[in-house]
């Protein structure tokens, strides 16, 4: 019993916006991949499962590499908190891991519940973390005549919209 339209969990807003066209074009990726789990929460725990088992890899592959963006980003800015921002990277993949790993060892596995983490992790992370990451990059960024924002000296020219 699959559902008859597509529903969001979450919409994108300008309040999400990072200001770096890539970073906040990945979260809108993760926002998308979040509202397909939720849509595919259909209380058939058999066909969750199948789903999951086939989007699962697609996640942690694009999780990885939104991560390793960010971090270069915030490594070519030289910002001060990148370490605690990685350890915050560092623990989510560590969650996720272990519930790929609970999932694959057959054990008790809930898509909405999975997906509720997602949604949560990813929100309080864009909008609070990822946000001082943000603040640094305008103390330090060139204004292009486009209005795009480059970090001088790093090779990253129109890396950052606003």
């Amino acid at each position: 019993m699959a559902k008859s339209a597509k529903s969001e969990l979450v919409t994108w807003s300008s309040t999400f916006s990072v200001g770096i066209k890539i970073i906040d074009d990945q979260h809108k990726g993760l926002l998308d991949l979040t509202n397909d789990l939720f849509n595919h929460c259909i209380g058939d725990e058999e066909a969750e499962r199948e789903y999951f088992k086939k989007v699962v890899k697609q996640l942690v592959d694009y999780v990885k590499l939104h991560f390793s963006t960010e971090e270069v980003i915030m490594r070519e800015m030289k910002f001060a908190g990148l370490p605690d921002h990685k350890r915050e990277h560092d623990a989510f993949v560590l969650k996720v891991v272990q519930q790929v790993k609970d999932f694959n060892e057959g054990k008790k596995f809930a898509l909405p519940a999975f997906t509720k983490f997602l949604k949560n992790w990813v929100l309080t992370h864009i909008a609070i973390s990822d946000k001082q990451y943000f603040e640094h990059l305008k103390t330090i960024a060139a204004r292009n005549s486009d209005g795009s924002l480059s970090i001088p000296g790093t090779g990253q020219g129109k890396t950052a919209a606003d």
